[in-house]
């Protein structure tokens, strides 16, 4: 069962192909180039590479959210309509939950996955890793660093941060707390990638969790910053 894999949530994106589990490719780019530029054609050469077609795939999967509101577009709107013209079944997969899965499920220990939401808030979500499982431990959500630290002392044992925001979440978090379990993961295994996506699409796929392309939506958690100011206009011109 081959699944084709996005992500284009942050400033990085990137595209992977497994089968059955297995990594059969992927690429990926984090120098800041606009995704609409960029993820199609890395989806062409690597499969080209690969020596695959989108006939081959089975599933299209994605980081649906939370994110960058453009960045989620993009991808989710690239699978919607490969999947419909290719009458393929979709797979949205939460980008913190994908996240969890970039880090090995060895030991026991906390995933902390952060996206920076910017004004000190982040995009989080929390996993325990044990028994060679990940096992979801909140809902995806929109936090304050201050309740987020607050929440982190409560842990007991190590604590792993994930995600675009870790370096910034670890240095606010450090400002205020000195808890030594906090740590940062490894560089190579920090930023959001397709592989994991299609990591945590399989297991999805095994639970039957697939949409059609109709049904594929982004997750955003929060509305944008234009929605948040119309908002406060119209509320200021009800008053």
């Amino acid at each position: 069962m081959k699944i084709l894999a996005f992500d284009s949530s942050a400033v990085s994106a990137s595209v992977a192909l497994t089968e059955d589990g297995k990594l059969l490719g992927e690429s990926f780019l984090n120098a800041g180039l606009t995704h609409s530029r960029t993820l199609m054609p890395m989806t062409r050469e690597m499969l080209d590479t690969a020596g695959f077609n989108l006939e081959e795939i089975d599933v299209l999967a994605v980081a649906a959210g939370p994110g960058s509101f453009t960045g989620l577009r993009i991808a989710v709107s690239s699978v919607k309509g490969m999947a419909a013209a290719l009458n393929k079944k979709c797979i949205a997969v939460s980008t913190l939950e994908a996240m969890a899965y970039n880090l090995p499920p060895i030991g026991k220990y906390t995933v902390c996955a952060v996206m920076d939401a910017r004004c000190k808030q982040f995009y989080n979500a929390l996993f325990r890793i044990e028994n060679g499982g990940i096992r979801r431990l909140c809902d995806d959500r929109a936090i304050m660093v201050d309740k987020l630290s607050g929440e982190l002392k409560d842990i007991d044992g190590d604590i792993v941060l994930v995600g675009d925001g870790a370096n910034l979440a670890y240095s606010l978090i450090s400002e205020t707390d000195t808890n030594k379990n906090i740590q940062l993961a490894p560089q190579a295994l920090r930023y959001q990638k397709a592989s994991s996506v299609a990591a945590a699409a399989f297991e999805k796929y095994k639970k039957n969790e697939t949409v059609s392309a109709a049904a594929l939506m982004p997750s955003y958690l929060r509305l944008s910053q234009a929605e948040r100011e119309l908002a406060a206009k119209n509320k200021g011109e009800n008053k």
